[in-house]
């Protein structure tokens, strides 16, 4: 599938897929549990995995295009809540984007 002249095959959609279920396996809440910060973490936590599962429904469904942009999304969600500090990812800059 294509989206402008741009290919989405499923291969690509699948190592972005696994890039991001690593991602989310490695995410853990930073903020504390009574803290203003811990409800926009879960918040940032609760709409990756929405994302990432909606990703992967689209992918089962043969719409690449609507996966690719799910699994983005997801990821975004993450590389956010990284670089705010609300999730703590062991200073992994391999799977997320930090802020340094």
């Amino acid at each position: 599938m294509s989206a402008k002249g741009v290919m989405i095959s499923e291969e690509r959609v699948e190592r972005y897929i696994q890039l991001t279920s690593d991602a989310l396996d490695k995410a853990k809440i930073a903020a504390p549990e009574k803290s203003f910060n811990r409800k926009l973490a879960d918040d940032f936590m609760k709409m990756a995995r929405a994302y990432f599962e909606d990703a992967k429904d689209f992918t089962a469904k043969g719409d690449l295009v609507n996966a690719f942009a799910c699994i983005n999304y997801a990821h975004g969600w993450l590389d956010s809540g990284a670089r705010l500090g609300l999730v703590d990812v062991g200073g992994d800059d391999r799977l997320f984007t930090l802020y340094e």
